[in-house]
Order: structure tokens, then C-alpha cells, then sequence
């Protein structure tokens, strides 16, 4: 196959990268190191995979702008205005927090997630929808739980849910299955 290079004007450059925008692949993953406050604006609306950690937090968010799929380190959601967390990845390598917000559910948090999980401090009334497995603590104090179900599988460390309405033992430490 012969190749042939071809100019282009401004103009026809501008429309193909207009046609791109409009016919791109919706489900077009983007990989990028981190994100936080400083860059995650250029990826709103966007599906991404994330290498390293992820910091939204205290940037006055209602819901999580940008889709995630998998972040390999931290994902930092806390101290906004929460009330979704629709767009969260659907695996976290290290830990993940979304306390401090206006949750009242954990549907559309990660399945798994290889660190800590925090979610203490929102208006939580179940824990369904929570992960399967977590690798570190499981934190969820300070909610309003009357049960725990939906509660994950396996915790590799410690498990809060003090401060909530339940008619149980609140702490529990160490690693346990159920």
C-alpha cells in the first residue's frame, strides 16, 4: 500500500478533530497517572483509568464527574456533597473514600477494593452495595445503620460501625469472613 502525506488547512483540521469528538468510540477508556483538583476538569464526561491516585476531595462535588473504571492507587472522594457514587471505579487498588458526604447509599461503589474503606460520616441506612472484599479496614461509623447487611464478605482489618442505630457489638478487630 502506497502511502501519501496530505496538508491540511486550519479549517480542515478543525473539522476533523470536530468529527472525531462527535464519532469517538463512547466507550473509549483513557489511561492517565492521577488525577486530582489541579487536572480533573479536562477529563469530565470521559471514562478513565487511573495508574496512581485519585483526589476529588472538598471541591464541593453532588456527584463524581467523571467515569471511572479502575483506580490502581487511592480514590479520594470525601468532604463534598455527595449524594451518588455513580462514576466510581469498579476496582481500587489501595483505598477508597467517600465519608463525609450526603450518601444514602453504597450502589455504584467498588467491588473490590485492595485497601481501607471509609464511608463514615454520610446518612447511610443499609450497607448494601458495598464492596465484596476489602483488603484493609471497613469503616462506616457515624451513619445511620439499622442493620448491616449488605455488609462485605471479607475485611483484612478492622470493622467500625459505631455511632449508628444497631443493636450489635459496633467494632470488631482483626480479620474475619462471614
Amino acid at each position: 500500500m502506497k502511502k501519501v502525506l496530505v496538508e491540511l488547512n486550519e479549517k480542515e483540521f478543525e473539522m476533523i478533530i470536530a468529527f472525531r469528538q462527535i464519532f469517538m468510540n463512547e466507550n473509549e477508556v483513557i489511561e492517565v497517572d492521577h488525577i486530582d483538583k489541579y487536572n480533573y476538569e479536562e477529563y469530565i464526561g470521559k471514562t478513565v483509568k487511573v495508574i496512581g491516585d485519585v483526589y476529588l476531595g472538598g471541591l464541593g462535588l453532588t456527584k463524581i464527574p467523571i467515569n471511572f473504571t479502575e483506580v490502581g492507587g487511592s480514590f479520594y472522594c470525601c468532604d463534598n456533597k455527595l449524594t451518588s457514587l455513580e462514576g466510581a471505579p469498579e476496582k481500587v487498588g489501595s483505598d477508597f473514600y467517600c465519608s463525609n458526604n450526603q450518601l444514602t447509599t453504597l450502589e455504584g461503589c467498588p467491588k473490590e477494593v485492595g485497601g481501607g474503606f471509609y464511608c463514615y460520616k454520610n446518612k447511610l441506612t443499609s450497607l448494601v452495595g458495598a464492596p465484596t472484599k476489602v483488603g484493609g479496614r471497613f469503616a462506616c461509623y457515624n451513619n445511620k445503620l439499622t442493620s448491616l447487611e449488605g455488609a462485605p464478605k471479607y475485611v483484612g482489618g478492622s470493622f467500625d460501625c459505631s455511632n449508628n442505630q444497631l443493636d450489635i457489638p459496633t467494632f470488631i478487630g482483626g480479620e474475619f469472613e462471614y
